[in-house]
Parts: structure tokens; C-alpha cells; sequence
């Protein structure tokens, strides 16, 4: 094991890594019951987007801690399961195993471009700039995820944000764990997220913002999951909508998840796992195809495990580990409460903030596209959406004021593909 992950290379231990691999799984686990809930609405039974969405997450877990060897966590992507339900089959009127099709055609997309010479021209098409931003972008993600996942911020019909009932069980226990997480982190206290996750967890059910009552132990029927499994539907291949539809879905996976593995890679100080997390992330998109699921991508939450000092793809297979445990106890993993994982999100997002100081203010070419990724991205709740509005200002800000040679060429078709996919989301 030491051999193959390089544990001491990497200055962790079999400990460490377990522990992170354990709270990047708590950190996501919530994926199980809402992507389900998503893929239902497209016709994907429930128990059947439960498994499949399990089985996805722990496959993509497994190959990219084998084959990067880096602490990622690969899960159905927010976003991603809206955009194959709403967009895909409500508006687009394609049947969910249609659906399926175009993720395993993004999924072949995803990995031409990985595999070649093309994942690195795009990844050094992209200036500095940009890739800060996204970094920053998605702790501000990640902020916001936290505090309305706990109910301290909401929806209002006057105001585009509202305070919350500060009075309620979730509320509290979200602002307490939040002092605990950063004190021990701060202490780096062994294990401080892990701990922090359990204090929160109890004093949680202790204030009545979640119970222990119900608890079981039972395997879901895979009966009902094997007509999901394999089913995609190739009936509309020779519709040019599928196609351009495909096209699309493949663009947003491939930038989100190029966004968010630069994320990843800039709080590990360790950029050289890009290439081959980018390899890994492509094969598990393509398997959500079969499994029957929407795309994976390279989680926010996976950063919990960074944080908790998870080093190696050890911790990626533990997290993989754990997916496949669920399947035995999803009762269990529903009482641990979104307001005890809250506090991990806020304070990783808080750290992430930090690349800020890396974007020049002095060159608004450069820095105006930055900012509005960094405000788009949780103004959209949409990473691709957000990151959009940058590359497609960049290049056209540059051109209009005579630097347009200092732009990539391929960022001029990044950002003609991103003005096109405006077009088919919207427009059609």
C-alpha cells in the first residue's frame, strides 16, 4: 500500500487517509437520496437512482483513487442531473433512456479528449486568471451550500437571499459547529473534521434537528435496478438534436470538471494530478451511462477530505468503500443531518477564498472576467454556467481593445462552444 499510494511521499498515513476518505463520504453521501429524487422526476425509479447513483459514485470513487491517485471524489454533479431532467427530457421531450445515451456519448467525448494531446491544449488555453476565479467561484459555492443547506439562508420572494429562522435546531447547531470546526482545525487536531461531524451529529439530535429513531439494516431490491442498468436507448441517433444536445451536455462536464480538478489541485499544492484525474473522471462519466445515471464530476465535497489532510487515492477508495457500504445502511446515513456537514462546507469554502489574492487587479481584461465567474458561479449555482460568462468576456474584451493575441486560439472556440451552448439550452 505504501508502495503503490506513496504515503509517506505524500506526508500522510493509512489513518489519515482513512479518516479523509470517511469524510468526503459523509460530505456527499446526501447525493444518494437527492440525485435519486432528481432522476425520478425523469422516470428513473427511486430505488433504482438510489442504486445506480451509489454504484456510479463508488466505481468513479475507486478508479480515480487507482489511476490519479489523488483524494478526488466523483458524484453525480448538481446541475448536471437538472440539466438531464429538465433540460434534457421534460423540455427537450427525450425519454430518460434516451437521456442515458447522450451521457454515455458525452461520456466518449470526455474521454477522446482526455486521452489526447487535446486535455492538455485546453488546460494551457485557460489563463491564470480564470482558473483562479473558478477556484474562488466554488468556495463561494461551497459557503453558500453550507448555510442554506442549514437553513441560516433562503429563498425569498422580495430579496434574492433571506435570513433563515436563526431560532431553529439547524441554525444553532450549524453556528456551533461552525466555532468547533474552526478551533480544531485551527488546533489541527487529528481527525478534526471527522470529530467535528460527530459533535455536531449528537448535539443535533440532542436539540431535536434530527433523530435516532427508525434505525434498520436492509439491502434495497436490485430487482427493479437491472431495468435501469444498460438501458440506454439509441431510437433518436439520427436525430441532429440529439446530437447537438449530446455536444452540449459534453462541453459543460468537461469545464466543470476541468474547473473544479484545478480546484482540487491548487488546495493540494499538487497540479501534476490534473492530467490523469481528468483520464479518470472521463471513464466514470462514460459508466454513468450504464449504471443510469447523469454525468459524474469531480465534487466540491471531495475538498472535505483534502481538508481533513486525505493526500493520496487511498482516500478516494475508502470514500468508494463507504458508497458501497450505503447500500446496506441508507437509514443510518440519512440521520447524520445536513447541519452537521454544513460547518466542513463552510469553512472549505472560506479556505478556498484565499486564491483571490492570485488574480491581478490591475488589468481589467483580466481581472473583470475573473470577478464575474467568481460572482456567477453561486449567483447561477452553476459552475458551468458561471465559468460561461467569463470565457466567453475574455477573449471578446481582449479583441475589442487590440490584445487579442494574447488569447489562446482555443479559447476562441471555448468560447464560441460556450455561446453555443447558450443557444441550444435556451434557445431551443
Amino acid at each position: 500500500m505504501e508502495r503503490f499510494f506513496k504515503l509517506n511521499q505524500n506526508g500522510t498515513t493509512i489513518t489519515k487517509e482513512f479518516s479523509a476518505g470517511f469524510i468526503s463520504y459523509l460530505a456527499a453521501f446526501y447525493i444518494i437520496i437527492v440525485n435519486a429524487t432528481i432522476l425520478a422526476v425523469a422516470g428513473i425509479p427511486m430505488e433504482a437512482g438510489i442504486i445506480s447513483t451509489i454504484l456510479t459514485s463508488a466505481f468513479g470513487c475507486v478508479i480515480v483513487g487507482l489511476w490519479s491517485n489523488a483524494p478526488l471524489t466523483l458524484i453525480p454533479g448538481m446541475g448536471l442531473n437538472a440539466m438531464f431532467t429538465y433540460t434534457i427530457v421534460q423540455s427537450g421531450g427525450f425519454t430518460w433512456q434516451e437521456a442515458l445515451a447522450m451521457v454515455f456519448v458525452t461520456g466518449v467525448i470526455f474521454v477522446v479528449i482526455a486521452f489526447t494531446p487535446m486535455a492538455k491544449m485546453i488546460m494551457s488555453s485557460i489563463p491564470n486568471s480564470l482558473k483562479e476565479a473558478i477556484t474562488v467561484g466554488i468556495g463561494i459555492l461551497l459557503i453558500l451550500i453550507g448555510f442554506d443547506n442549514a437553513g441560516i439562508i433562503t429563498n425569498s420572494e422580495h430579496t434574492l437571499l433571506a435570513i433563515g429562522d436563526l431560532s431553529s435546531p439547524s441554525a444553532i447547531t450549524t453556528f456551533i459547529g461552525l466555532v468547533i470546526t474552526v478551533l480544531l482545525f485551527i488546533k489541527n487536531v487529528p481527525g478534526n473534521l471527522l470529530i467535528s461531524i460527530m459533535i455536531t451529529s449528537l448535539l443535533s439530535i440532542w436539540l431535536g434537528g434530527a433523530t435516532s429513531e427508525g434505525l434498520s439494516l436492509s439491502m434495497p431490491s436490485f430487482n427493479g435496478y437491472l431495468g435501469v442498468f444498460g438501458q440506454a436507448s439509441w431510437s433518436q441517433v439520427g436525430n441532429i438534436v440529439f446530437w447537438l444536445t449530446s455536444i452540449s451536455f459534453a462541453m459543460v462536464v468537461v469545464f466543470e470538471n476541468i474547473g473544479l480538478i484545478h480546484g482540487h489541485s491548487n488546495m493540494l499544492k499538487k497540479p501534476g494530478i490534473s492530467k490523469k484525474a481528468l483520464q479518470a473522471t472521463a471513464v466514470s462519466v462514460l459508466s454513468s451511462g450504464i449504471f443510469g445515471t447523469s454525468p459524474t464530476v469531480a465534487s466540491v465535497e471531495g475538498a472535505a477530505g483534502i481538508a481533513a489532510g486525505g493526500k493520496t487515492g487511498l482516500t478516494s477508495i475508502v470514500t468508494g468503500l463507504w458508497f458501497l457500504v450505503s447500500l446496506l445502511f441508507i437509514p443510518v446515513i440519512k440521520m447524520v443531518p445536513a447541519s452537521a456537514v454544513s460547518p466542513i462546507l463552510i469553512l472549505i469554502g472560506v479556505l478556498m477564498l484565499q486564491n483571490i489574492v492570485h488574480i491581478s487587479m490591475d488589468d481589467l481584461t483580466e481581472s473583470f472576467p475573473a470577478l464575474l465567474i467568481i460572482v456567477l458561479i453561486p449567483l447561477t449555482y452553476s459552475i458551468a454556467d458561471g465559468m460561461s460568462f467569463g470565457f466567453i468576456l475574455y477573449p471578446l474584451m481582449k479583441l475589442l481593445l487590440g490584445k487579442g493575441k494574447e488569447v489562446h486560439p482555443v479559447l476562441y472556440l471555448i468560447a464560441i462552444l460556450f455561446i453555443g451552448n447558450f443557444i441550444v439550452q435556451y434557445v431551443f
